[in-house]
């Protein structure tokens, strides 16, 4: 059958995370009732990566196989299936690709973001994590590059998970700051494990009190225990915000930063 990529974003305040459950809202569950009911079939949608509870994707690809042909090009498409989803949910494009694409094995880079705000800030408390304390920032940068000499990161990843490896390969940390008292950190890397993100924001926000030196980093690392790591950042600061695939298997349309909130990196 013909294989489609779908482009979305969503909000995971209300969510137990992206992967279907039993007795749980989730975002594939969402999806896969919205696409089903637009194309009257049933639709499974495999999704390029997991979020958990509450973590957010200004951008998410996720495949699914249709058995009617030329689905981008019906009329009013994207709008008919964003009519059919909760608010929280958006669609942005559907695209065919080759049948044997997978939208989780064939990406080969994916980036997050992580929000901070320091003061008080009502407005964006869903989709940023107000740390309530002094940030030694500098102190903090002087710690991601130690993120590039290391491949094994045991000790940022969640207990008990059935991966094979826990090397990465990261490719670009940065803190950022993109208003006043308004932080991002952003990490690229060609997989992550299961809570890596934010088990590396918790450990860095150590850095930034003073807990830990940045020198320190490179032990917790090679420690490769996660009780040496910092508590886990909250989930709600955390978005998936890029996933890359080879341009031969996939590529984007022009206007895609249009779907990005401005502070999205």
């Amino acid at each position: 059958m013909p294989r489609y990529f779908i482009r979305i974003t969503y909000k995971g305040t209300n969510y137990h995370g992206w992967q279907v459950q039993p007795n749980a809202t989730t975002v594939q569950k969402k999806l896969n009732y919205a696409l089903s009911t637009f194309l009257r079939e049933s639709i499974d949608t495999i999704g390029a990566g997991r979020t958990d509870t509450g973590v957010h994707a200004s951008y998410f690809i996720a495949h699914f196989d249709s058995i009617k042909e030329n689905l981008q090009s019906t009329p009013n498409l994207i709008h008919k299936l964003n009519c059919i989803l909760p608010s929280d949910i958006t669609a942005y494009s559907i695209k065919r690709v080759d049948d044997s694409v997978n939208a989780r094995f064939d990406a080969t880079s994916r980036t997050y973001n992580y929000f901070i705000h320091t003061t008080k800030n009502s407005y964006i408390n869903d989709c940023s994590y107000h740390f309530k304390g002094l940030l030694a920032i500098e102190r903090i940068k002087e710690a991601l590059p130690i993120l590039f000499e290391h491949t094994d990161f045991t000790s940022f990843s969640k207990l008990h998970t059935d991966v094979k490896t826990n090397n990465c390969t990261i490719t670009r940390a940065e803190w950022l700051e993109y208003a006043p008292n308004q932080y991002v950190f952003v990490i690229q890397a060609d997989r992550f494990l299961r809570n890596m993100v934010r088990a590396i924001v918790g450990t860095l926000l150590e850095v930034g009190k003073g807990k830990i030196t940045p020198e320190q980093v490179h032990d917790i690392i090679r420690g490769k225990d996660r009780a040496l790591a910092g508590t886990s950042a909250p989930s709600q600061g955390l978005f998936l915000a890029k996933i890359d695939y080879p341009a031969n298997l996939y590529e984007e349309d022009a206007n895609i930063e249009e779907c990005f909130p401005r502070f999205v990196l």
